[in-house]
């Protein structure tokens, strides 16, 4: 096999505004789309990670959402207050919001246009999940498969996130890079849940290449709006028909192990791999089963379509 093809970050235009996005693998491979939770950028996506995708017979294309890393920066939106949450978690106050996940899923599908894609696999994690779900369910001919990561239905009654991880969401933007990095490291950990030595290795790296493509507190902020103000899709999501996987750690600090379960409820004839002391996190000693999981469950989707 040749070396995969890897074609350095551009800039696309995609529904009105810039998006960022990179591309690993074969142009004729079946396309699959990375699509990254709230405040965290394509780089996410590990490039290894997208690699051994592309390796797995996949055009792998990751992007930076509206609002983070190159791609566009937005405005409007208030940094959230507690008493916003407290509204809506008891009084059922939807949380105002300049844009919304359906504006993201649309962001998603202008990329898809802009790079002559009809359909694709779809794999988001976290935010990202719901983005693809929104895709999903008013997008369903754009997409050919669809795998859900660490994500949920919007369903207030799944349980929220545990005190730790609230608040690490919740905690106000670091001053310095001193503190950025520190931060990430802090963060990181909460959300892996355990010791993984290898990725708390690569973390530094990991924190200055995040720093350097810019950070975007505000943006951040105006993604958890949008995902506090879309509501839940799980009514919607029975209306889904393309073949989903949904992915979920059993020790989930952040979209507790339940928002898997309810999203792989909620969609016809979903499968649900709930992996055993994964968190909110993607560790490296776990790729080889979510790698072999999303390209059984998307190669196996295509050759039903076929």
């Amino acid at each position: 096999m040749t070396s995969l093809a890897h074609q350095p970050p551009q800039i696309a235009k995609a529904n009105g505004i810039e998006i960022c996005y990179e591309i690993f693998g074969d142009a004729n491979a079946e396309p699959l789309l990375l699509i990254m939770g709230l405040g965290a950028q394509m780089i996410h996506w590990d490039d290894d990670f997208c690699r051994q995708l592309a390796a797995r017979g996949f055009r792998v294309i990751r992007f930076d959402n509206r609002d983070i890393g190159k791609s566009q920066r937005m405005t409007g939106g208030k940094r959230l207050t507690p008493v916003e949450l407290l509204k809506l978690r008891f009084l059922r106050i939807p949380v105002a919001a300049p844009y919304k996940l359906i504006d993201m899923a649309r962001d998603t599908v202008g990329l898809m246009d802009t790079l002559g894609i009809r359909s694709a696999h779809l794999v988001g994690a976290s935010m990202g999940g719901m983005i693809a779900q929104e895709v999903a369910i008013s997008f369903p001919e754009r997409v050919r498969s669809l795998t859900s990561i660490m994500s949920t239905t919007g369903n207030p009654k799944v349980p929220p996130p545990t005190r730790e991880a609230a608040a690490m969401l919740m905690a106000p933007p670091p001053a310095t890079k001193e503190e950025y990095f520190e931060r990430f490291a802090k963060t990181w950990k909460i959300l892996r849940v355990g010791s993984f030595p290898e990725d708390e290795a690569a973390d530094r790296g990991r924190a200055e290449r995040t720093y350097e493509r810019g950070l975007n507190p505000a943006g951040v902020g105006r993604q958890l709006r949008a995902v506090l103000a879309s509501g839940s899709r799980k009514e919607r999501l029975r209306n889904v028909k393309v073949p989903t996987l949904v992915i979920h750690g059993t020790v989930d600090p952040l979209v507790r192990p339940e928002g898997g379960k309810d999203t792989a409820a909620s969609i016809p004839g979903a499968k649900l791999l709930m992996i055993d002391g994964m968190g909110h996190a993607l560790p490296i000693p776990m790729w080889p089963q979510i790698i072999d999981a999303i390209d059984k469950h998307a190669h196996g989707a295509a050759a039903k379509a076929a």
